[in-house]
C-alpha cells in the first residue's frame, strides 16, 4: 500500500512563530495565561485569586521587583504595575513614589507584591517595615492596602492571612 504525503514548501512556516526552547514557549503560554485570566474589571476580594494572579505575573523574575495592582472601590483591577526593579537580593521603595502612583490610577485600594529571586518568599523585616510605612501613607489619601503579597517562585506568603496588613 502506498500513501501519498503531501510536502509543505518550507517558505511558508513562520519560523519566528516557533519557539526555540523550553524557557520561550513557558514565557508564551504565560502570557496567553495572564491575557486570558486577568482583565481590567477582575475583581480581588481574597488573597489566593491574588496570589494566583501574581506568582504568573512575577514567578519567573530574577530581580527584585516591586508590583502593585491597582483596584476600584469594588476591588476591581484597575491597573498591574510594576513600580521599582531593584537587584537579586533587594529593591528600592519610595513611599512619594507610591502615592502619585496611586493617584495617577485613581485607585482607592491597592495590593502590593514583591517577589524574592531566591525563591523563599518568607518576609523580612525591612517588607513588614515598609508595608506599614506605605499603609500608613497611603492611608492619608484614602487609599486602602489590602495585602502585601511576596512571591517565591511557585509560593506565596501573603501578609493579610498573617494579619500584618
Amino acid at each position: 500500500m502506498t500513501t501519498n504525503i503531501r510536502s509543505e514548501d518550507p517558505a511558508s512556516y513562520n519560523v519566528e512563530a516557533i519557539p526555540d526552547t523550553d524557557d520561550q514557549i513557558i514565557r508564551k503560554a504565560l502570557g496567553i495565561l495572564a491575557s486570558r485570566l486577568t482583565e481590567p474589571g477582575d475583581k480581588y476580594e481574597c488573597p489566593a485569586a491574588s496570589a494566583s494572579f501574581l506568582t504568573l505575573k512575577m514567578a519567573e523574575l530574577k530581580s527584585e521587583s516591586f508590583c502593585i495592582m491597582y483596584l476600584d472601590t469594588r476591588h476591581r483591577l484597575l491597573k498591574f504595575e510594576e513600580v521599582f526593579q531593584g537587584t537579586i537580593d533587594g529593591a528600592s521603595v519610595y513611599p512619594r513614589e507610591v502615592v502619585r502612583r496611586c493617584l495617577d490610577h485613581n485607585a482607592a485600594a491597592v495590593i502590593l507584591s514583591h517577589n524574592h529571586p531566591s525563591g523563599e518568599p518568607e518576609p523580612s523585616r525591612a517588607d513588614i517595615t515598609i508595608t506599614k510605612r506605605l499603609t500608613d501613607v497611603l492611608a492619608l489619601i484614602d487609599v486602602q492596602v489590602l495585602d502585601h503579597i511576596v512571591v517565591g517562585g511557585m509560593k506565596t506568603v501573603s501578609f493579610a492571612e498573617r494579619g500584618l496588613v
